[in-house]
Formats: structure tokens, C-alpha cells, sequence
């Protein structure tokens, strides 16, 4: 949330595209509604059963004048992650998603783990358990590398310019 009040000057309405039908989406929702309310920024949420709702969820988002959007993780999104960012841009919204994959369609931003990185460390895993470790008794790890992505390209055609700080945390900025 922080990433798009940065990168959108007078950002104050945002909408939170999600699948209720997925067991943890509550918790993204309140999680993201905590950020918000502390941004000082109004969080809407806009439901994606199904792929058929991706666009009239777009279209409900521009109707109720968000400012920008951003969206729950995995099902759905993942699933319409082509589909998403194009939806986005053509109603002028600022997106910033949690994955390089919808990233790399056209997301403004994209702030999230290096999947990369966590798929390394679940090499861990597999070494322990080959070694006889029970799987029940390996600790749960969280992600450590997080990274913060930046498509220059998309935030031009919005007429967004990115601020000096965020370039600077930027793990990448694409064209």
C-alpha cells in the first residue's frame, strides 16, 4: 500500500481485487484494510469468483471512481495475471500486484517475495527429508527476500512519474 500512495500523488481511494471464495482471502482483506487505515487511505474490495468476473470487477472498480487497485494473491488473479494488468491500464488504474508474473503483463508495481529465491530454500526441505527428517518436525519458514519492481513503461502511460526514493528501492525497473 505504501508502494502506490508513493507512486500515486493524491492517492486516497484504492480497490482490493479478491476471490472470497478462497479460505485465506480474510485474512489478506483485514491485513490490507490494517495498511490502509493507517495510510490514511479508503480500501474498497472487489470480488473475482471466476475468470468471466475479472472484467466486470474492473468495471464495477472504475465505476466507483478507486483511484488504484491492487490484488489478493493466487486462483483467480493468478489465473487472469495477462488479463488483469491490461483491464487495469485501459481504465487508467494504477495496479500494483504481489507477483513478478502479473508484473511482467504490465503492473505498475509489483512488491512481493522472490519466488525464485523461496524455490532455492525448499531445496532445503527436500535435502532434509531425503535424509530421514519427518516433514512435521521442519520448522516453517517465512520469507526473508522480498522485491520491489517497477514498470517504467506502464507508469508513462499513466503520467506517473517515480519518485527519486522509490527508483531507490526499486530491486528493478523495467521499459
Amino acid at each position: 500500500m505504501q508502494i502506490l500512495k508513493d507512486l500515486v500523488p493524491g492517492l486516497s481511494r484504492v480497490a482490493f481485487l479478491i476471490n472470497p471464495n478462497v479460505p485465506v482471502t480474510r485474512m489478506f482483506v483485514d491485513v490490507t484494510q490494517s495498511a490502509a487505515t493507517e495510510l490514511g487511505l479508503q480500501l474498497r474490495t472487489f470480488d473475482a469468483r471466476s475468470i468471466d468476473e475479472v472484467e466486470p470487477a474492473f468495471d464495477a472498480i472504475a465505476k466507483a471512481g478507486m483511484q488504484a487497485v491492487t490484488i489478493g494473491q493466487g486462483g483467480v488473479n493468478f489465473q487472469a495475471r495477462a488479463t488483469i494488468p491490461k483491464l487495469a491500464l485501459a481504465r487508467g488504474l494504477p495496479l500494483c500486484a504481489t507477483s513478478r508474473e502479473t508484473f511482467e503483463h504490465g503492473a505498475l508495481a509489483s512488491y512481493g517475495p522472490d519466488l525464485i529465491e523461496m524455490c532455492y530454500r525448499s531445496t532445503v526441505y527436500v535435502d532434509k527429508i531425503l535424509k530421514g527428517a519427518k516433514p512435521g518436525d521442519i520448522p516453517v519458514e517465512q520469507p526473508t527476500k522480498f522485491e520491489l519492481l517497477i514498470n517504467l513503461k506502464t507508469a508513462k502511460a499513466l503520467g506517473l512519474q517515480i519518485p527519486l526514493h522509490v527508483q531507490q528501492l526499486a530491486h528493478e525497473m523495467i521499459e
